[in-house]
This record gives structure tokens, sequence and C-alpha cells, in this order.
């Protein structure tokens, strides 16, 4: 059967991307990027602090992390439990140690049911970026707009009271998103989105409210990923990073900046026998010279003074 000539039209075929958000344009055309202090890196790490209901729909998909055995699943409930109970200081004590300022992608139920959590990220000068209402409630193409707005303003309310601070940035639950997802998020006040993987630098984003920017937040060099996903060993997370460390930091020798990102979760890289391979991934990168570790906010603020 000979397919219709009708079957090949599209009306956004064209040159570049097909459609609005954002301008076409290559990485290595791009206008070279100054980071501060003449930096080469700017090292973003995120810390997400989530919270998987027990009882669990996974509607329309389950995320990574989510619950998986009959209810009540309490061995993995209580092991995301663990990451916000134990292994997020052994996260902020490594951090700490290379002079690391992260931002930290908070569930608005994590911020009403771990308060005091929130205050001390707060109280360390990490910087709480919005990270949805729980892992339960992804945002997606079947959700009525409206219903999606509420999600956004509810979550972000609550983490701006909790946290005290603007919170400027936003990571979906499960990096998932509608096709409305960015208007209202620039609508609720957010300037910045970590959903989007498709650069190794920010980019400028349109929405219907205004402009945004997209701070690509690589799943590939993600604790989760590597360790739990694709189960590689301790050694392997660590070289993994390293390695795309030392890449990117060749590259900014003669392209100009980049931007290096490194997504962790405590109940996955906060365990005993896991906290030492950040810590050698960490040091490998400080070791390095003209390395500007910031947070979401400050490295946008950066990149768009020179836009």
């Amino acid at each position: 059967m000979t397919l219709p000539p009708e079957y090949l039209e599209y009306r956004r075929r064209r040159y570049g991307m097909d459609h609005d958000r954002y301008a076409w344009s290559m990485l290595h055309r791009r206008k070279p990027v100054r980071w501060p202090n003449g930096a080469r890196i700017a090292l973003w790490v995120v810390v997400a602090l989530e919270w998987f209901p027990l009882d669990t729909k996974g509607k329309p998909f389950k995320p990574p992390g989510a619950l998986v055995t009959a209810y009540p699943d309490l061995r993995h409930y209580t092991l995301r439990d663990y990451g916000n109970r134990v292994g997020i200081f052994r996260v902020m004590r490594a951090l700490e140690r290379f002079g690391i300022r992260p931002s930290v992608a908070i569930n608005a139920a994590v911020a009403v049911r771990y308060p005091s959590l929130v205050e001390s990220c707060v109280g360390r000068g990490w910087e709480a970026v919005g990270h949805g209402l729980d892992m339960d409630h992804l945002h997606h193409g079947g959700l009525p707009k409206e219903e999606e707005r509420k999600l956004v303003e509810e979550s972000l309310a609550i983490l701006r009271r909790v946290s005290g601070q603007k919170v400027r940035g936003w990571l979906s639950p499960a990096r998932s998103e509608s096709f409305s997802t960015l208007d209202l998020v620039a609508s609720a006040g957010i300037d910045y989105v970590c959903d989007w993987v498709n650069d190794d630098m920010p980019y400028a984003m349109r929405t219907e409210a205004r402009a945004i920017h997209s701070l690509p937040l690589s799943n590939d060099i993600d604790d989760v990923t590597i360790l739990v996903q694709n189960r590689h060993s301790e050694d392997a997370f660590a070289e993994q990073v390293s390695d795309q460390f030392d890449l990117l930091y060749k590259e900014a020798e003669t392209q100009g900046g980049r931007l290096m990102t490194l997504s962790l979760h405590p109940w996955a890289i906060g365990q005993p026998y896991r906290i030492g391979a950040l810590e050698r991934a960490l040091q490998h990168i400080s070791s390095h010279r003209d390395v500007w570790a910031a947070t979401g906010a400050e490295i946008v603020d950066a990149f768009a003074a020179q836009a």
C-alpha cells in the first residue's frame, strides 16, 4: 500500500526547530560566555528532596525512584525517607567540604513534613528550587490546564513560605511537563526551568507570560541514573562525573565558559558506601583552577547579563 502524499505533510516542517519556545542554534557557533572571575566551568549541583506517597498511584507513569511492590511498600518508602532523614546530612557535609552551595529541588510535601530540613538547607545558603507538590503529582499532557495551574501555584506558595526565598527555579517531578508547564511556571514568577536537557549551556525560552531561561540539568550525570537505573558501580559513578568535567573543562579552554551539572538524591548517594564516590568526584573537580561553584539563579543571572 502506497502512503498518501499528505502523510508527509507537517505544517511546522522547516529549518531549525518545529516549535517557537527558543531560537535554534549550534553551541560551537554561539558567542563565548565568560563566567565571573574568568572561570572556565560553572559548577551547578542540584540536590533533590522528594516525597513518594505510600499510596502512590503512578499515573500517567511511575517516576524514577517510585515505589514498586504491593501496598504498603515499606521497603522502598523507608529507603526514600532515609534520604531525607540521614543521607542528606552526609551530602551536606560533602558539599561543605568543597565549598559548594547547591540548588535544592524540594517537593512541597517535604517542606510541609520536614520544615526543619528546609531551614537547614536555607541556613547553609542553598537555593530552593520548586519541585512540584510530590512525586505522585506529575505534570503531563493529559492534565487539565487549570488543574496544573493549581499544582504549580500551591507547591510554590508552600515552598516560598517555608523557605523564605523568592524561588526562581523549577524542576518538574520526573522532569515531566505538559505543553502548558512553561507558561504556568513563568506566570508564577519562575525565572528558569531545569527539565530540558538538550544543551550544555543555558538558553532563553519564550512563554506566554515572559521570557525565561532553560538551565539544562543533565539526566545522564545523575546518581539515580548511574547507580540505580544503570546499576553501575560507585567507582564508575566517580569516573563518569570526572570524565564529564574533564571534557567540558577542555572545551572551555578555547570555546568559552561551560556548564557542569550534577544531580544528587540523598536516598541514593547518601548511603555510607556511596558518599565516598561523590567526594572523590568533587575532589577531582576542585583540584582544577577556574571552577565557579554557584546556584542556578547565580548562573542564570551571569548568563543573562551577557545575552
